[in-house]
Order: C-alpha cells, then structure tokens, then sequence
C-alpha cells in the first residue's frame, strides 16, 4: 500500500506512547466505515470530523492507525478493491465465451451497482465515481486511474482470447472495444447514484448485448 507523502498529524508523533496495547477499536470495522463514507462522499468532501464520527474513534486514534487522510484514502480503496472485486468480475472469468462473459459485466454491475439484498453500501462504483485525482491529489489520482485500467486490461484480455479462440474476427479493434464497454458500466454508475434502479440498469445491459453481433463485426 502506498503511503501518502503528507506529514503525518502530530498526534501521530508519539510512538512509544501506547506502544504493545491492543487498539480500544477494532480496525477493520474503522476501515469498513471509512471506505463507505468516501465512496459517498469523496475525498474532498469527507473531513477528519466525518471519519471520526463515522470509525467510531479520535483523531489521535486515526492518525495513529492509518497516518493520514491519504493514507486512509489510499486503505479504503484497496479494500474497496479486494471486497467488491468478484461482484463484478467473478461470473466474468468463469463464463465460456467473450460474449457470454461481457453479458456477466454487464448484468453482475446493474446488481452490484445498485441497492440490493439489504447491503449497507452506497450506490455506484468508488472507483468509477472518485474524482480525488482533480481535487489536487496526484498520487490517489494515479491510483484511481490505475483500478479504472484495469478493468479495460480484464476485458481486452478476454477479447483477446476470443479472437484466438475464434469468436471474434482478429479485424476488432479490441481496444476500443473494451473502452467502450468500460465507458457503458461507468455510465451506469452514475446512472445508480443518481437513483436508476437494478432493472433499470439490466435493461441497459440487455440493450447492449442485443448489438454484440455488430460491436465484433469488424
């Protein structure tokens, strides 16, 4: 995890203080919380008083813990990552075709995007709607960006087996392809946060494979 270049918070300057006493927190519910109210709130627009009253915990705790905002930003992203990862991308590898798996991409974030079965998260995507890289913040911009390719490489990979494979013509322009995939799920994402609902966003998905033969034409 990269760490932020900010000082750290002087309160966070006092490492023997406390040093081997168990945390009166646990962390991973801290982190948990801050991740959602980033993801609903962004970088900029969520203060040290939003997370600490959010985590549960002080400031000194905070900064001691996780050493800064950035740092704490930079935290919640990997675990925004690590714990939504499959939501979107799980039926996504395991599908037989290219078609078979964008149909998953597609359909699995109308769900993951939106409100279902009770979950607490807020709506949309944290990586599709941060906009921390243009509030001044560099090295989180980099790291948003970074998580955003990704998901172009995960699909042009697949494409790129597909056209081994034989499924679609080697004349595709696979790239482009994949941006554009990637440019519908970011699309439905504000789409949730602005109130659209799973079958709202189902039927986006379903409209956009109806022209999956005429995407691969080449």
């Amino acid at each position: 995890m990269q760490n932020s270049d900010d000082t750290p918070s002087p309160t966070s300057a006092a490492p023997g203080r406390g040093r081997g006493r168990p945390r009166a927190f646990d962390r991973d519910a801290a982190l948990t919380a801050a991740m959602r109210l980033f993801w609903q709130k962004g970088f900029a627009a969520t203060s040290i008083a939003d997370l600490t009253q959010a985590m549960g915990i002080g400031s000194p705790s905070l900064y001691a813990a996780f050493g800064s905002k950035e740092a704490l930003y930079a935290e919640a992203l990997a675990c925004y990552q690590r714990r939504y990862e499959d939501w979107v991308w799980g039926n996504f590898r395991a599908a037989p075709t290219a078609r078979a798996a964008v149909a998953a991409y597609l359909m699995d974030s109308a769900a993951a995007l939106t409100a279902f079965c009770g979950r607490q998260e807020p709506l949309g995507c944290m990586v599709a709607l941060s906009a921390v890289g243009s509030e001044g913040h560099a090295e989180l911009g980099d790291m948003v960006r970074q998580a955003r390719a990704a998901g172009c490489r995960f699909l042009e990979v697949r494409l790129a087996r597909a056209v081994a494979e034989g499924e679609i013509p080697a004349s595709v322009d696979l790239a482009a392809l994949a941006r554009l995939l990637v440019s519908v799920q970011a699309g439905m994402s504000i789409q949730a946060r602005d109130g659209a609902t799973r079958d709202d966003l189902e039927a986006v998905a379903r409209l956009t494979m109806q022209g999956w033969d005429g995407l691969i034409a080449g």
